[in-house]
């Protein structure tokens, strides 16, 4: 299945029967292993929906990278997910939600996953990536830690570091990027109106990312990069073993993926924005930073 173009599979973890769909880039001949980057959705989401958001496939085929879409669990695992109706959600450490009371093994899933990707693809285990967002991201961050001897470096954007007891194998390269008018896991943390209705207090955002870096065994105060139209970047360094933490914040932007499209209201996660394309700027770090 090494056709250029989107393909959909399936594979049982435990009770469970859990998709995937896998963007193979434009030109990718199998002859030459290439990287692969996991992209995993909101809280409510859907492997075809983040496809849309972000934009990923088209990076893919630019860079040329497999772009993989897997689907979290709904509380009901045989219907599809909806956003109302059936929200399909991550185990990311948090206890919330159904995949958290049920203890669902997303973490044995994506093991499973990158197991069973050289056995349709060339694929370069020492680049092997994974971003989130939202509920999503908060699984890359478990992902990041749990899977540590796998994964190369994570971007989880807009979601917090809900595991308490944190011991990778390696300090894991991350990049983060939040807005500064993220309704739903504000910068500073607060209350917050969540979909559905009632009330929740969010830690800040900010407090993941350094939690991460202190993780990695990086320098506590941050270096300003650039702070320039509304896109600010820091970044701690230097770190354990040549592994790096950056964070970029943007001004304005609510809870939506970064230079991609929102296909919830305004009024529900806030605005979009084109100050700063995701893709480039992760991918970039991406580059850089293969599996040592």
């Amino acid at each position: 299945m090494g056709i250029p173009g989107e393909h959909a599979w399936a594979l049982r973890v435990g009770q469970l029967e859990r998709r995937y769909v896998v963007h193979v880039p434009r030109g990718y001949d199998g002859k030459a292993a290439i990287p692969a980057v996991i992209m995993l959705h909101g809280g409510g989401g859907t492997a075809r929906a983040a496809m849309r958001e972000t934009g990923w496939a088209g990076k893919a085929d630019e860079a040329g990278f497999l772009a993989v879409f897997p689907e979290a669990t709904g509380p009901n695992p045989r219907a599809p997910g909806n956003f109302v109706g059936n929200p399909q959600t991550w185990n990311d450490g948090s206890g919330r939600f159904h995949s958290g009371s049920t203890n669902v093994d997303d973490v044995g899933f994506i093991n499973a996953l990158i197991d069973g990707l050289p056995s349709r693809f060339a694929v370069d285990g020492r680049r092997i990536f994974v971003a989130g967002f939202s509920n999503g991201a908060s699984m890359a961050y478990r992902v990041g830690a749990e899977l540590s001897g796998r994964i190369a470096a994570i971007a989880p954007i807009s979601g917090h570091l809900w595991l308490k007891d944190l011991q990778p194998l390696r300090p894991v390269p991350l990049i983060s990027i939040a807005g500064t008018a993220d309704p739903l896991n504000p910068l500073d943390g607060g209350e917050v109106r969540v979909p559905g209705g009632g009330v929740e207090h969010r830690p800040p955002l900010r407090d993941s990312v350094l939690r991460w870096a202190k993780l990695n065994g990086c320098q506590p105060e941050p270096a300003v990069i650039r702070d320039t139209d509304g896109v600010r970047w820091i970044a701690y360094s230097p770190c354990l073993r040549g592994s790096e933490v950056e964070f970029y914040t943007v001004e304005g932007l609510g809870h939506t993926w970064p230079g991609g499209q929102s296909l919830l209201p305004a009024t529900m996660v806030g605005r979009t924005s084109g100050k700063l394309r995701a893709n480039d700027v992760i991918w970039r770090f991406f580059e850089r930073h293969p599996q040592r």
